[in-house]
């Protein structure tokens, strides 16, 4: 039977994730443009806070993307408008003011973007939502970025149409929402560096929270069907976290961890990988098949307490905050193309 979701609103997220991404990558295209061309030291600065968001916030991307584990191209409609947009903002055609009133308006459309996923994820299914969680922090931050924006607009505009210098008193709403975007708490991500990514605790646990999720769906359904759609789900996430896990995560840390520990976590992934491969060929109505879900559950339970107490603590003991960052980005490149070569094999 199939043990991969084939999920056509799965696929639609996965998509609106890829059109999230192409116009991220042409909003910091965008703020790299204006920096050089604004003649105003106030309005570069800002542009500059707005850049390092950006950058950051589309690593937090890539990692949603990863997360989530189905992939998509973007919308053929979404692709050509970028390649345009990014024209006109390379050439003479508009004035710095209509440049950035453009780029005021995709950055609502990202928030509206946002939004609508994270909505969608919640009638989609639980796995899915806990999959996209860290968007909350980009569509908070493209939110307070519009209001900056307006504040830029109306000094662009105002010098544009008279050659004045517009009332101070207009930057108003920028401190308003700087202050209100420095207040949010509860993220997921934590910014404690200029580049502010996931550290690799951050991108596990979230691995782990999103399975345990899965198991709690498959518990909660009577439909084979839905069963076997998060099976397929589980399928796919523990073979690439556990691959992942082996060829970045668990070298990293030999020499800083008890040899015997280390090992029954690669043993303990083994055991995984074979029940999982028996579970393929079960009924998902059967009572053997929930029989199995739940050993499967009772392993991948047990391997995750000790990578959360344990093998963390190793991480945070001999990794600074910087070296944990660039781990979990080698993490999700690895987990990526994992996927990818998984989705081959289909």
């Amino acid at each position: 039977m199939v043990m991969t979701l084939d999920d056509t609103k799965r696929m639609a997220i996965a998509m609106k994730l890829s059109d999230m991404k192409a116009v991220q990558e042409l909003l910091i295209s965008n703020e790299q443009k204006f920096i050089s061309a604004v003649n105003d030291s106030d309005i570069a600065d800002r542009l500059r806070d707005m850049l390092k968001d950006d950058q950051k916030n589309l690593g937090v991307l890539d990692t949603v993307m990863v997360q989530y584990g189905v992939k998509s191209e973007p919308k053929e409609t979404v692709s050509e408008m970028v390649k345009k947009l990014d024209q006109l903002m390379s050439e003479s055609k508009l004035t710095i003011y209509e440049k950035v009133f453009q780029h005021e308006l995709l950055k609502h459309q990202q928030v509206m973007t946002g939004i609508v996923i994270h909505k969608a994820a919640q009638k989609v299914g639980a796995d899915v939502e806990a999959a996209i969680t860290p968007l909350n922090t980009i569509n908070f931050e493209n939110r307070a970025h519009q209001e900056q924006l307006k504040g830029v607009l109306e000094v662009l505009g105002v010098r544009e149409l008279t050659g004045m210098e517009a009332d101070q008193g207009l930057w108003a709403r920028v401190q308003d929402s700087v202050a209100a975007l420095t207040g949010v708490v509860g993220s997921v991500i934590t910014q404690t560096s200029d580049k502010s990514d996931m550290n690799l605790q951050d991108v596990i646990r979230m691995d782990h929270q999103k399975v345990n999720t899965l198991f709690m769906q498959i518990d909660a359904t009577q439909d084979p069907q839905k069963r076997q759609e998060y099976f397929g789900q589980i399928y796919k996430d523990l073979n690439a976290h556990s691959r992942a896990e082996e060829e970045v995560a668990y070298p990293a840390v030999r020499g800083r961890y008890p040899d015997g520990d280390l090992k029954e976590l690669y043993d303990e992934q083994a055991e995984m990988k074979v029940l999982l491969d028996q579970i393929r060929s079960l009924n998902p109505s059967s009572e053997d098949f929930m029989n199995a879900i739940h050993r499967l559950k009772d392993i991948v339970m047990d391997h995750v307490r000790q990578e959360e107490s344990t093998y963390f603590a190793a991480i945070r003991d001999n990794f600074s905050s910087a070296e944990s960052e660039q781990l979990a980005t080698q993490f999700k490149a690895a987990k990526s193309k994992i996927q990818d070569e998984m989705s081959a094999k289909k």
